[in-house]
């Protein structure tokens, strides 16, 4: 081993212990590890940020694109509406649940395709009376599955393909790993729907909101009286007279009600302030401001009498006083590349930039202790939000937030027939090699902006940018693998504590270790690695390179043991209630299962 591939091994080492261990994001995890490369002087400037503009790369950023396309279309959101009139029973629900979960997503970002379909999961759940954890993580699962099914499936095909092209110079077909993702993708699903749901946890999750919700100690009424400190005070200005840590979710004035107030709302004597806060802070907010608690009003029963007892339901309570004609309460989940991950809503200003109020939060298996405002976001965090009807959809996709309720349908005719019309030419002219894949879904990008289906905004906004500089920055560690010849010496090593063993055990052993690296850092970064060990064993054995670049695409797709594995499993975690050793009741079966299935089809389709 020479210095250079040991400067590479550790770099390498210390980027994937990063990724694992979560000490800082993944995109600045893997960026951190292209620099200390070209600080070490085993890559040169222009080969480290060459990576940024790999065919891969761009290709998945486009894809991302135009699945935004088909998003705004709203074709999928009336399959989804339509799944809430299937029957009550699990296996079916499931079956087709999956079903339109694979085919979603092997033509849109998988990610995307598995946030339609989680509103109606959990709405099924509710109706049939059902944990959603029965239903979630066989979706999560199933997503995988669609992936495998096309090239733009998933990042790891665009990868591998993006290497094939290196090695042999060509690339997989639109249509390539159709045999091998359309048969995963029939027994994964039966297996899920047969046994698989049997080895999924019970657990509650979010269906029952009133119980889940980490909210504030009181939601309380109070009036600013004459000579309060909060006469003629802003709202942003309140701090200036209290420490108070609470929230103001509505004004009632003269019997209107303004809900959502900015921070520019001055306050005025006799107004009602319904005020979320711990008890310890509401009783600093009277001492410091001279303001008086009023008694919560009763709130109207269906006959049109009165409860003379304060509701003990908070969630109904909370929308009753606060929800008028134009504002909605929802409830959300952050998705793993929300900007909210790491920020609070005082850093990110949700009031004034993006006009939601923060109303709550709930992390499954975790009191939360600091006050709603400072605390900070996770992935998988399920919030109750407040905003104007107007602005939610926005504001939703702006903050990078899937709703848990089911959404107002967009089915313009003329954005439906462009959408789709534009996404199967890009399809069809991939497919015949009229046009390379990168050029099919680039220009399929742009058609979509310049006909109206999605605005320039929307198609920056819809780019998962910490993916691009995760797979920028890990295929320059890849270039230093190779040029140091680190993947050939490693590749000879397995060679040689294989060397009794066929092509094909050490095909299952290459996929097996892909998967084993994709349950423990993010798929795309284990595939980067595990591609150039592939070929270099390949080359050792002196066989076809396919099977070997196909197994490893399937292992980085497959990784099912850990909620940390791809994005898919983090974003049904705390919505499914899951803690973290319940993947692999589920996963492990399902890896073997496919392991099993996928060999035999790729020594049939690319002989050794």
């Amino acid at each position: 081993m020479t210095i250079e591939q040991a400067l590479v091994y550790a770099v390498i080492g210390l980027t994937l212990a990063m990724l694992a261990f979560e000490v800082w994001r993944y995109d600045l995890a893997a960026l951190t590890g292209m620099i200390l490369l070209v600080l070490l002087g085993t890559i040169t400037v222009d080969e480290a940020f060459a990576g940024f503009g790999h065919p891969a790369v761009v290709t998945i950023a486009a894809v991302l694109v135009v699945s935004r396309g088909l998003q705004n279309t709203g074709v999928t959101d009336q399959v989804a509406r339509w799944m809430t009139h299937v029957g009550k029973g699990l296996g079916l629900q499931l079956a087709v649940l999956c079903s339109l979960i694979v085919v979603s997503s092997a033509f849109m970002n998988n990610i995307a395709a598995l946030a339609i379909f989680i509103p109606v999961a959990v709405r099924l759940a509710m109706k049939s009376d059902r944990p959603t954890s029965l239903y979630l993580l066989p979706m999560a699962f199933s997503s995988h599955f669609g992936g495998l099914v096309t090239l733009i499936g998933t990042p790891t095909n665009l990868i591998v393909s993006g290497l094939r092209m290196e090695y042999l110079g060509d690339r997989f077909g639109m249509f390539a790993f159709a045999p091998v993702g359309l048969s995963i993708s029939v027994v994964g699903v039966l297996f899920i729907t047969l046994v698989g749901w049997r080895l999924t946890p019970r657990r509650q999750g979010q269906t029952d909101v009133d119980e889940e919700y980490e909210m504030a100690d009181y939601l309380t009424e109070i009036v600013v009286c004459p000579g309060s400190k909060l006469t003629d005070l802003r709202l942003r200005e309140i701090n200036t007279v209290t420490d108070a840590q609470f929230w103001i979710a509505a004004i009632l004035r003269d019997g209107d009600r303004i809900s959502n107030p900015t921070g520019t709302e001055r306050l005025r004597a006799e107004d009602d302030l319904l005020v979320r806060g711990g008890a310890s802070d509401i009783r600093q907010l009277i001492y410091d401001t001279g303001v008086e608690l009023r008694e919560a009003k009763p709130i109207e029963e269906g006959n049109g009498s009165t409860s003379a007892q304060q509701p003990t339901n908070l969630w109904e309570d909370l929308k009753a006083r606060i929800n008028s004609d134009d504002i909605d309460t929802i409830e959300v989940v952050v998705s793993p590349d929300s900007l909210m991950v790491g920020k609070t809503a005082r850093t990110l200003n949700l009031r004034e930039r993006y006009g939601v109020n923060l109303l709550a939060i709930s992390r499954y298996n975790e009191s939360l202790r600091r006050p709603v405002g400072s605390t900070p976001f996770r992935p998988g965090d399920v919030l109750l939000l407040q905003t104007h009807h107007q602005h939610l959809s926005e504001a939703l996709h702006d903050l990078g937030c899937l709703p848990l309720a089911e959404r107002e349908l967009n089915l313009e005719p003329r954005n439906l027939i462009l959408g789709i019309g534009i996404f199967v030419a890009a399809l069809v002219t991939a497919s015949l090699n009229i046009l390379p894949v990168p050029t099919a879904m680039m220009s399929a990008a742009i058609a979509m902006v310049m006909t109206g289906v999605l605005t320039l905004r929307e198609a920056y906004r819809s780019v998962q940018w910490p993916i691009v500089i995760l797979l920028g920055s890990m295929l320059s560690l890849g270039v230093a693998l190779e040029q140091t010849g680190g993947d050939q010496l490693i590749a000879n090593q397995i060679l040689k504590a294989s060397s009794f063993a066929s092509p094909a055990v050490l095909l299952v052993a290459i996929m097996l270790a892909t998967m084993m690296l994709s349950d423990i850092v993010n798929n795309a970064a284990s595939v980067v690695l595990m591609a150039s060990i592939a070929v270099n064993v390949a080359r050792g054995l002196g066989v076809s390179l396919d099977p070997f670049l196909v197994a490893v695409a399937v292992g980085g797709a497959c990784a099912f043991l850990t909620p940390v594995g791809h994005e898919a499993n983090v974003l049904v975690f705390d919505v499914g209630g899951y803690e973290f050793g319940d993947y692999w009741r589920l996963g492990l079966p399902l890896e073997l299962l496919i392991t099993a299935v996928t060999v035999p089809i790729l020594l049939l389709l690319w002989p050794l």
